[in-house]
């Protein structure tokens, strides 16, 4: 599917701003909703336009965006003409979505519904991937935007915890698309929340880059949103989208102290990437 989007500012010539960004529960249902957990509440006028004021200052040139209810919401962050919103077709509250600044061209994939491993008569179900290409030519660059299962953070190749279990056959998942992404010879990313504190020498890394070297954005950094710890949102690169990524790039942008609780309990993370 082709996305004609209207012409605006586009991205500095050469340079693309890649971003993912956590928005905890962008939701303005009414707590107490069947599909919501009982401490959820809604975002209030207000507190969306604090994440506005934030977006704007992100200024992004695509954004992966994660736990999205509708695109109407993701639009009061990202509004039009300056951007489309394209969000997943799951039936989940926690959706995934893009905001892509206007002016790039859009193609956009079936949904990975595969990283849904749970079966159909599952009470709750899982997050399908976002799957799309940006540009065209030599500076094609096909993402995939990924909101993994919690719980398994840190854990050894033999760990038996469930969610564990779940979250390397989503790995395995993903390890696929890669995979046809290298056969094709795209350029590629796949980034969003994957709840797990990936580094080079972690099992779960070293499954996805089986068939050909991967670019992990965050490794060796600690993220100042999460008072030093690790990254669990991740912009990964492949293909010839190694080669683009400015060196130095990684920024993570931080809420006012008195802000954080009530916007989300992520930061916006960012890479720049230098275009052929």
């Amino acid at each position: 599917m082709f996305l004609a989007l209207p012409a605006s500012a586009p991205c500095a010539a050469g340079s693309l701003k890649l971003s993912t960004w956590n928005l905890d529960w962008l939701t303005t249902r009414a707590q107490g909703d069947g599909a919501l957990p009982a401490d959820v509440t809604p975002r209030t006028p207000a507190e969306l336009d604090r994440l506005a004021r934030y977006a704007r200052r992100l200024a992004p040139d695509i954004v992966a965006l994660e736990e999205i209810d509708t695109a109407a919401l993701a639009a009061r962050l990202f509004p039009a003409p300056a951007y489309h919103i394209i969000l997943s077709g799951d039936h989940v509250v926690q959706k995934v979505a893009l905001a892509i600044r206007a002016g790039l061209s859009v193609e956009r994939h079936p949904d990975v519904t595969a990283l849904d491993v749970y079966p159909p008569d599952a009470p709750h179900h899982l997050r399908s991937g976002l799957d799309l290409s940006i540009g065209a030519g030599p500076d094609r660059l096909r993402l995939l935007v990924v909101h993994l299962k919690a719980g398994c953070r840190d854990s050894g190749p033999r760990e038996r915890k469930p969610a564990c279990g779940t979250l390397l056959r989503q790995m395995a998942v993903i390890q696929d698309w890669i995979l046809e992404r290298q056969d094709e010879g795209e350029a590629f990313a796949v980034l969003g929340d994957f709840n797990r504190l990936l580094a080079p020498d972690d099992p779960a890394l070293r499954m996805l880059a089986e068939n050909g070297p991967l670019t992990l954005t965050t490794a060796g950094h600690a993220s100042p949103c999460a008072q030093g710890g690790y990254f669990i949102d991740h912009i990964i690169l492949g293909g010839a989208a190694r080669g683009w990524l400015q060196p130095d790039s990684l920024r993570v942008m931080l809420y006012r102290a008195d802000e954080t609780a009530r916007l989300s309990d992520h930061c916006p993370v960012s890479v720049r990437l230098a275009l052929p």
